[in-house]
């Protein structure tokens, strides 16, 4: 990873903080994208800055074309290519999904803006940079796509679309970038703050709910390696829902 350059929006916290510490961690530059997390992000971004690469630390809306477009023009001026895009950042409200009338229209509409609109907005820009590199793009999912649960229908839906989208781009943009996902399950990070989930950790194989480097792991593996690997999504929820 020496010398090549990635883009991770949400790259502030959770996850993303922690894909984007493993890649500069092994020689990459890393470009970080926020929406709301400022001071989060800047953390990060000392971090990765600390580890002796270039970091980019970016405000953009991914619901707002226009505004991924100059952000990802940004990026590749400032480090002069892009080889990796981690599309993280997500939206999600908790709504029992026995509770169909709880589910608003702008619940749907600020889920799918940000999950499945933002996340194409990211991929459509950066894909003549990732062609160029040969690059690759791994988008985080979750198992709510595969298994309809999860925090509310629309969120299910919208990550159910994601896997979609990850086959459908896998297919448009070979042989030149591969395009990969990864289906969390439940993962430790502020989404969780609150929320009893020792169930869901006494419900899996291993016993336990993932931490964001477990997730990293995962992402770094498709990056770095698995070169014969593209349009799969990868599920890492400790055998929960086998």
């Amino acid at each position: 990873m020496q010398g090549k350059s990635s883009l991770i929006t949400g790259g502030g916290t959770g996850m993303g903080r922690s894909i984007a510490l493993a890649l500069a961690r092994e020689g990459a530059n890393v470009a970080i994208v926020y929406s709301r997390s400022q001071q989060d992000a800047l953390k990060t971004g000392s971090e990765i800055e600390s580890l002796g690469v270039r970091c980019l630390v970016c405000k953009a809306d991914v619901a707002n074309d226009a505004e991924v477009k100059s952000t990802i023009d940004k990026v590749v001026a400032e480090f002069g290519r892009l080889d990796v895009l981690v599309n993280c950042a997500g939206v999600r409200y908790f709504i029992d999904q026995k509770d169909l009338d709880a589910l608003q229209d702008w619940h749907w509409d600020d889920i799918m803006n940000v999950n499945v609109k933002g996340l194409f907005h990211c991929c459509r820009a950066a894909a003549p940079h990732l062609k160029a590199s040969k690059g690759c793009i791994v988008n985080i999912s979750s198992i709510a796509g595969l298994t309809g649960r999860g925090s509310s229908i629309a969120y299910a839906a919208s990550k159910a679309a994601v896997n979609s989208i990850t086959k459908s781009l896998a297919r448009v943009l070979a042989p030149d970038v591969r395009v990969n996902g990864i289906a969390p399950g439940v993962v430790d990070t502020r989404w969780i703050d609150g929320h009893d989930v020792s169930d869901i950790a006494g419900a899996t194989l291993l016993g336990r709910i993932a931490k964001p480097d477990d997730i990293a792991e995962v992402a770094f593996s498709l990056i770095a390696s698995a070169r014969y690997v593209t349009g799969q999504t990868i599920v890492v929820d400790g055998g929960s829902h086998i």
